[in-house]
């Protein structure tokens, strides 16, 4: 993937900020990755995993097709939290931030283009695996990014700066999930031969 539209497309997840706890060292059992010295749990990077597939298995005849359409989900979530965290330390070192006011109105306008809440819940499900209270995080994360771009003036200005945070975050992922290109800011696939996976996940660049 091109480094200036790593962050182009939307995977979904919460903001990482809650699902990060102190971590003393490496990645260790039970850790997802590790993040400027805190980790991502395997259960909170689950947690949210089973958000969708409830979200999904909820949606009446469409939910075969929904889970179908999205393998990898760990993987996915992961990245998007990833993605978020390096947003968010690029952001504060810009000093950029999302006011309150500012995610609603927002908001309001995704909804006016989306047709209403029940549709922009079911387009978040359907393309970009969001469960519905995942979706404002999302939200955020999108205005956050674009504020970002228009900080510097140029997405790849911009991706610059996200590449450093990304490199000053130290970020060290389970292998089971991929391996972490600070550079592409994205989560690419482990490519140790003695791990196989039955499916390849797609990257999941976040905020589209």
């Amino acid at each position: 993937m091109h480094r200036r539209t790593a962050l182009s497309v939307s995977a979904a997840l919460l903001a990482a900020a809650p699902l990060l706890s102190a971590c003393s060292g490496g990645a260790r059992p039970g850790t997802a990755a590790v993040v400027g010295g805190e980790r991502i749990t395997t259960s909170a990077l689950q947690a949210q995993v089973n958000e969708v597939r409830a979200a999904q298995n909820g949606a009446g005849e469409a939910a075969s097709q929904l889970i179908q359409s999205s393998p990898g989900l760990e993987r996915v979530k992961l990245n998007k939290l990833l993605q978020t965290a390096v947003l968010e330390r690029a952001a504060k070192d810009a000093g950029i931030t999302v006011s309150r006011r500012e995610l609603e109105e927002y908001r309001d306008g995704q909804l006016q283009k989306a047709g209403g809440a029940e549709r922009l819940r079911a387009s978040a499900l359907e393309q970009a695996h969001l469960a519905p209270g995942q979706v404002d995080a999302d939200l955020r994360f999108k205005l956050l990014r674009d504020k970002l771009f228009a900080h510097y003036g140029s997405q790849d200005k911009a991706m610059d700066r996200l590449g450093e945070a990304a490199k000053a975050l130290h970020i060290e992922v389970n292998p089971r999930y991929g391996v972490w290109d600070a550079q592409q800011i994205v989560l690419g696939d482990q490519v140790t031969p003695w791990i196989t996976q039955r499916t390849r996940p797609g990257q999941a660049p976040a905020g589209a």
